[in-house]
C-alpha cells in the first residue's frame, strides 16, 4: 500500500499532463458534437450528436474526478504514510536514567533521659537549642527497575525529562522536556496502553515550540487504568511530516495512601 502511494506521488506530474491532454481532447470532441447538433435538422443525426456530446461530457467528468483523487492522495494520504514510515524507522536508543536515589532525612539527635524528679541542671538538653531536620521533597515518581528502553529520545528536538523512562506515576504531573525542529508546526503528547486499546491516543496538541527544558503540558493518570503504558512526544514540521519523537515507558498505579495520624 505504501509503495503504491509513493509511486503515485512520483508519477503525479506525468498523470496531471495526461489528464490535461485528455480534457482538451474530449472538450474538443464535445464542442464539435455540439456544432454538428446545431447544424443538422435530421433527427437521426441530431440523436448521434447528442450521444457524442454525452460521451465526451462523461469522459471530462471522469478525468476531473481522477485528478481530484490524485491531488487528495498527494496532499492527505502521502504525509500520513510518510509519518508512519518515519516512526517505524526511528532508531532505538537506550537512555541511561542513572541511579534514582531518594534523599533521606538526616538522623535525629540521640534521645536523652528526662530527670523524673524535675531538677534540671545547666547541661540538661532542655537548655540547649536542637536543630530541626528539614523535610525531604516528595519525588514526582519512582523509577521501576529494568524498564523497556526509550525510543528516539537521543536528540533535543523531542526529549522528555518528566516523565522519565520507567517512571511510576500515581498523581498529576507537569510534562517537561523540549520540542522543536526547523519549520516547526506542532507537537503532540500521546499515550498507548490497556485503556487505549493498545493504540496511541492524543492527550494534547501544542503549536508553540519549546527549545529549552520547560513545560510541555500536564498529565492526569487517574483517567487511565493502572498498568504499563507508552508515553510519546511527537514533533511535526509545516508539511505535516513527523520530524522527531521520544517514547518512554511509564507505570500508572493507584495513588499512594496518605497515613492517617492516630488521635491522642
Amino acid at each position: 500500500m505504501a509503495s503504491l502511494v509513493f509511486l503515485l506521488e512520483q508519477i503525479s506530474p506525468g498523470l496531471y499532463v495526461l489528464f490535461g491532454l485528455g480534457l482538451l481532447w474530449y472538450l474538443r470532441k464535445f464542442i464539435i458534437a455540439r456544432r454538428e447538433y446545431r447544424a443538422t435538422y435530421f433527427e437521426l443525426e441530431r440523436e448521434l450528436s447528442r450521444g457524442h456530446q454525452a460521451n465526451a461530457l462523461t469522459a471530462i467528468i471522469l478525468l476531473l474526478e481522477f485528478a481530484i483523487i490524485l491531488y487528495g492522495v498527494q496532499s492527505r494520504v502521502v504525509p500520513i504514510v510518510r509519518a508512519y514510515e518515519a516512526d517505524a524507522l526511528l532508531p532505538v536508543a537506550v537512555v541511561d536514567d542513572g541511579v534514582f536515589a531518594t534523599p533521606t532525612p538526616a538522623p535525629l539527635l540521640p534521645s536523652v533521659d528526662i530527670d523524673p524528679i524535675g531538677q534540671l541542671g545547666p547541661d540538661d538538653p532542655i537548655n540547649q537549642v536542637l536543630a530541626t531536620p528539614t523535610l525531604t521533597p516528595t519525588p514526582v515518581g519512582t523509577i521501576v527497575p529494568n524498564p523497556p528502553p526509550a525510543i528516539g529520545c537521543d536528540t533535543p528536538n523531542a526529549f522528555l525529562q518528566v516523565p522519565a523512562n520507567g517512571m511510576q506515576v500515581f498523581q498529576p504531573i507537569v510534562i517537561r522536556g523540549t520540542a522543536f525542529v526547523d519549520n516547526f508546526s506542532s507537537y503532540k503528547i500521546e499515550i498507548r496502553g490497556a485503556s487505549t486499546f493498545d493504540e496511541y491516543r492524543v492527550l494534547d496538541t501544542k503549536v508553540n515550540p519549546v527549545t529549552e527544558i520547560g513545560e510541555l503540558g500536564q498529565f492526569i493518570p487517574s483517567s487511565f487504568e493502572p498498568g504499563e503504558y507508552q508515553f510519546r512526544l511527537t514533533v511535526f514540521d509545516i508539511n505535516g511530516v513527523l520530524a522527531a519523537s521520544c517514547m518512554v515507558n511509564i507505570l500508572i498505579t493507584e495513588p499512594v495512601p496518605t497515613p492517617t495520624p492516630i488521635g491522642q
